[in-house]
């Protein structure tokens, strides 16, 4: 494999498909089993490749290749079996080359290289083939650090593939193994993922200096068109980022104590990519207490593993730093709204598991962060049902109910329809009074935060505040009604209805004449006025990575 064709590789196996299915119609049918097997393995490895599925081998993470695949696979997997013996055979370079001290490159391994492994002090194997079993490790007597990325022969993996790769490449070398990345035979896949590598390490060098130092060594090692424009975009992009220290702060409480059922998981799957301090929070040293240290200790990425308020105390710390560092978030709490507004539906579905993989995918963005009253909001601001939601789902009911407790206060905030006079002042507009039994002012919510969908969704990097706030209802009849346009603003295009108005602002004040009880992402507070700015791109986290450079 790994060697170049005229014919685009996938109409390759798709025109074998094509061939066995022919020859086999003209065939008796107990000799046209074996050609209808054959041209059933190379379409679906055809339709594999047009449609980029590297995993539709389903190859497991110690590198075997399930039985149940393999038995539809078989013709193919012979054809690529016997090719890659007889190319490695007659290659003229051999199977495993240094390529800088400690660090190599490779064709597939066999048994017969092991006692060169052993020889090398490798430690560690970086496999990007999708298409072939590992070696068996157990032939060697130490342990070996295992990691497949699997990518399709001649076929470019996206950027969270190779940040994944590189991270993890450098976290074995900082432990002193010496590491092989290997392919089918050395030519191609894991010549990108060397070349990644290097970049990573070394950002001022360009992608042909380094393929030339590669090229040097191992003569045989090529990118094609699509593989080296994917390469140079991802350097030229600046994507290519190693993040040698991560700090994971934890707040042992969150979600009735979730933190002790997760953490061995967590630390199992981020400690191959980074060079993790895990630290938990107390009364006595919160987690801005341990985001300062980390700063101070030069970590590029802070983790907050916990509720919506954790992860509020160490962006805080982030921003007032005012520090280039990268927010991860692994949603531990009650909500998780933060986490819910930048990752999607996986941070409900998959929370732990699609947080630790955004992670170690690498992908940041910057997003704006609202002050009120000098406190960060990253989420949502608000007065009225809002605040009354929040000061009813205490500690204990969101022990005994977790999101229901939000549900159960806001119904009864809706039931106790308590009415508010606001004085309101849009930027640099006159202030005008505000009838209403509920404002929100909104940074980020996602769509279950339904008081803050004037606007359909809020969007946490366009440096404006959705404002929302429901008509004035005396009698409350029309609450409902509101609450279900709110609901069809958050989900589809339709437009709202008169119960419901809404603005954007980057500034805004809020006073009533007296005292007034507000919430800040779930902490209540009271002032005789709200002053509440919008700073564009504040803080830069960890999302997850957009369609155009997925896998």
């Amino acid at each position: 494999m790994d060697s170049p064709h005229r014919m685009p590789i996938q109409h390759f196996y798709a025109a074998g498909a094509l061939g066995c299915a022919l020859i086999a119609a003209t065939l008796p049918v107990y000799f046209s089993w074996i050609l209808l097997w054959g041209a059933l393995s190379l379409a679906a490895v055809s339709l594999a490749y047009y449609l980029e599925l590297p995993h539709i081998f389903r190859k497991r993470a110690d590198g075997s290749i399930p039985w149940t695949i393999r038995w539809l696979f078989i013709p193919f997997l012979f054809g690529a079996q016997l090719y890659n013996s007889v190319a490695r055979r007659r290659d003229s370079v051999p199977a495993l080359q240094e390529i800088e001290p400690g660090l190599f490159l490779a064709c597939r391994l066999f048994p017969s290289d092991v006692p060169q492994l052993h020889k090398l002090n490798v430690g560690a194997v970086l496999d990007v083939t999708a298409e072939f079993d590992a070696l068996d490790w157990s032939l060697l007597d130490t342990p070996i650090n295992y990691l497949n990325v699997p990518v399709l022969d001649h076929q470019a993996p996206g950027v969270a593939k190779m940040h994944r790769a590189i991270n993890w490449v450098d976290h074995q070398r900082r432990q002193g193994k010496g590491v092989v990345i290997h392919c089918a035979l050395g030519r191609g896949r894991s010549v990108l993922m060397m070349a990644a590598y290097l970049l990573a390490r070394h950002p001022k060098r360009s992608v042909d200096e380094v393929l030339t130092q590669i090229n040097a060594i191992r003569q045989t090692a090529r990118l094609n068109k699509r593989q080296y424009k994917r390469l140079a975009e991802a350097h030229h992009q600046g994507l290519l980022r190693l993040q040698i220290s991560a700090w994971l702060i934890a707040n042992p409480v969150s979600g009735g104590g979730k933190f002790a059922q997760y953490r061995a998981d967590i630390e199992t799957t981020l400690s191959p990519y980074f060079d993790l301090q895990i630290c938990t929070t107390s009364k006595e040293q919160g987690a801005d207490y341990y985001a300062r240290q980390a700063l101070q200790q030069g970590a590029k990425l802070l983790i907050a593993c916990g509720g919506d308020g954790t992860v509020s105390e160490v962006a805080d710390t982030l921003v007032r730093e005012q520090s280039d560092a990268i927010l991860g978030i692994i949603p531990l709490g009650t909500t998780n709204a933060l986490s819910h507004a930048l990752m999607g539906l996986d941070a409900k579905l998959l929370p732990v598991a699609s947080a630790c993989q955004h992670i170690i995918d690498g992908h940041a963005r910057s997003m704006d962060v609202a002050w009120c009253n000098e406190k960060l909001a990253m989420l949502v601001i608000g007065v009225g049902f809002e605040q009354r939601m929040i000061e009813l789902a205490d500690r204990e009911r969101k022990n005994q109910l977790g999101q229901f407790a939000y549900l159960s206060g806001l119904w009864q905030a809706i039931d106790q329809n308590r009415h508010l006079t606001l004085q309101v002042q849009f930027d640099d507009e006159a202030p005008s009074d505000i009838e209403t039994a509920s404002l929100t002012v909104a940074n980020s919510a996602p769509f279950t935060t339904l008081l803050a969908q004037g606007n359909g969704e809020p969007q946490w990097d366009d440096g404006l505040l959705d404002v929302t706030w429901l008509a004035n209802d005396p009698d409350g009849e029309e609450r409902l009604i509101s609450l279900a346009e709110l609901a069809l603003a958050a989900t589809s295009s339709i437009k709202l209805g008169v119960n419901v108005q809404h603005r954007l602002a980057k500034r805004l004040r809020i006073s009533a004449g007296h005292p007034l009880d507000y919430v800040i992402d779930g902490e209540t507070y009271q002032a005789d006025s709200l002053d509440i700015t919008i700073q564009p791109g504040a803080l830069k986290v960890c999302t997850a990575i957009p369609a155009h450079l997925k896998d």
